[in-house]
């Protein structure tokens, strides 16, 4: 590296200004949202037959951020989806459900809601190390003139770890999470005997 000749005072205010400029360019880069994309991946084997439902996803969650990261003494971190999870929610499962013939409209008499219930990753951080719990839990209501059919759907797990938490693993076992709740509320018999 080469550094220009200076006297002692001033190679000492280099390198401060070197070692300041790069903290703060890692703390300008730390993410703000989290991506949410649930891949459905094992295609279910039902198709429904000129069958229309409506589709609502409603969030009932007090707080809309999915990853809250808590340190003592300090301010909590919160991250939110960069789109809202109802509308990620909806379109993953009308997309999966237009595949399997399933039509949708304003007009049907027979609706499938869902109900965010809970969608939260929980980081405690110290100084050394970490630990999480999460929980996604949804209720699907679907209903028609006579009758309503209501199923919850839920998965949680913990992990912990040394030094920092990895937004990006965070984020992973986030999208790994919800994308296995959406696949089971596609493979729900109870579900697909209920539309039929």
């Amino acid at each position: 590296m080469y550094l220009p000749k200076m006297k002692n005072n001033k190679i000492k205010k280099y390198f401060a200004s070197c070692i300041l400029l790069t903290l703060l360019s890692a703390c300008s880069s730390a993410p703000t949202h989290l991506i949410v994309a649930p891949q459905i991946s094992s295609p279910v084997n039902h198709h429904y037959t000129e069958k229309q439902v409506q589709l609502n996803v409603v969030d009932m969650r007090t707080s809309n951020h999915i990853v809250q990261i808590l340190k003592t003494d300090e301010a909590a971190t919160i991250l939110s989806s960069q789109q809202r999870l109802e509308k990620i929610i909806a379109n993953t499962l009308t997309n999966e459900w237009e595949k399997q013939g399933l039509a949708f409209t304003a007009l049907s008499a027979e609706q499938v809601d869902i109900i965010i219930e809970k969608a939260v990753i929980s980081v405690n951080q110290t100084t050394m190390s970490y630990d999480t719990q999460s929980e996604i839990r949804l209720q699907v209501k679907v209903s028609n003139a006579k009758e309503t059919l209501t199923n919850s759907f839920k998965i949680r797990s913990n992990s912990e770890g040394p030094l920092q938490a990895d937004i990006a693993v965070l984020e992973r076992d986030f999208n790994q999470q919800l994308s296995r709740l959406l696949s089971n509320i596609l493979a729900s018999k109870d579900i697909q005997d209920f539309i039929n």
